[in-house]
């Protein structure tokens, strides 16, 4: 009865805890936050900063510009937790920042999870959502959310591919009859393209450079595919070999090459994907194709890579930065339907 009683009255939040951005849906509302899971915390103390605000886009800024004392961190890499105590005290205040409405009761929280998460990865995911103020959590695979977020017909009889590329992990998924038929989770994404470019520059110019640089570089000139007209900017970083601030110019061109390994591994996740599925299903990609979610679909040119090297058609997302999350909603809001898709911790108020 009291169980029956707090769902009635409880919010719901369908979590994406994303290792690059951290995004929050409630039931019957929608997207609440999207920030970045990275908080700045006191080293002698390891407590986060400004009284626990220190998280999100105001530690983001703070990034490569802190003093030795202070030391901003991701508490997850690779799409799994890595620093439990600073993923709790984030998640603490996103769920805060989420209740907008003066609710007071402790949330049901549906995660979506990576298809390479292991049982004690899993069950930090558990305790640390728990500890971070859930009632209740329940799990749910980023492909299946991705698939159903973007608005693939997964219930029919016809196989439905997406290719969910986050920052820490791609997830590529093959649906039919509400269910996987064949999936393959690979620990690289945005972040990986990131630690590229920067090895790119270190290699090529001798230049060394933050990971916050070569993500914007990625953003603003990067490209799977050639461009009709080729993208340059200009890079400040620490010289390899005078170890002294300088800048050079780099093209798409480069960009390009340097993103070479991380587009190989998605693209070969993807054939291993379509190579596991029942052939009478695969058939059905030749027209249907496949869809890219994530932060890192947003590259130049990948829809076209992708159908270069696959034979696929393939295309963005309209939703692609909040696929995840709101297709864990659509989950939360129909319950009955999907509960045999989630997967629930013992230990549940």
């Amino acid at each position: 009865m009291l169980r029956r009683w707090l769902g009635q009255i409880s919010p719901d939040f369908a979590l994406d805890l994303g290792t690059a951005n951290t995004l929050i849906s409630v039931a019957g509302e929608g997207l609440v936050l999207n920030e970045p899971s990275i908080v700045a915390v006191d080293d002698a103390s390891r407590r986060i900063l400004s009284q626990g605000r220190a998280v999100g886009h105001l530690a983001k800024q703070m990034q490569g510009r802190t003093p030795d004392s202070i030391s901003v961190v991701r508490p997850l890499a690779d799409g799994v937790i890595t620093d439990f105590e600073l993923c709790e005290a984030m998640l603490r205040y996103f769920f805060k920042k989420a209740q907008r409405h003066g609710w007071t009761l402790k949330p049901r929280v549906l995660v979506a999870v990576p298809g390479s998460i292991t049982p004690v990865e899993k069950r930090a995911l558990y305790s640390s959502t728990h500890r971070a103020g859930a009632r209740q959590v329940l799990l749910i695979p980023e492909g299946k959310a991705a698939a159903i977020g973007v608005g693939l017909p997964i219930r029919e009889p016809v196989a439905s591919m997406v290719c969910d590329i986050g920052g820490g992990t791609t997830e590529v998924a093959i649906m039919s009859l509400g269910d996987v038929v064949a999936s393959q989770s690979v620990r690289v994404g945005g972040d990986a393209m990131d630690r590229a470019i920067a090895d790119y520059l270190r290699r090529r110019h001798q230049l060394r450079i933050g990971l916050p640089t070569a993500e914007r570089l990625r953003i603003e000139i990067g490209a799977a595919a050639p461009l009709a007209q080729e993208l340059v900017d200009e890079v400040r970083g620490l010289d390899v070999v005078s170890k002294l601030p300088r800048k050079v110019q780099i093209t798409s061109e480069e960009v390009r090459a340097a993103l070479a390994e991380p587009l190989e591994q998605i693209v070969d996740a993807v054939k291993r994907t379509v190579d596991a599925c029942h052939p009478e299903l695969a058939s059905d990609l030749v027209d249907e194709g496949v869809v890219l979610a994530g932060g890192g679909a947003l590259l130049r040119g990948l829809d076209r890579y992708l159908h270069e090297q696959t034979g696929l058609p393939a295309r963005v997302s309209e939703l692609a930065l909040e696929a995840v999350a709101r297709g864990a909603q659509i989950c939360l809001e129909d319950l009955a339907h999907w509960s045999s898709a989630l997967e629930s911790s013992d230990d549940d108020v």
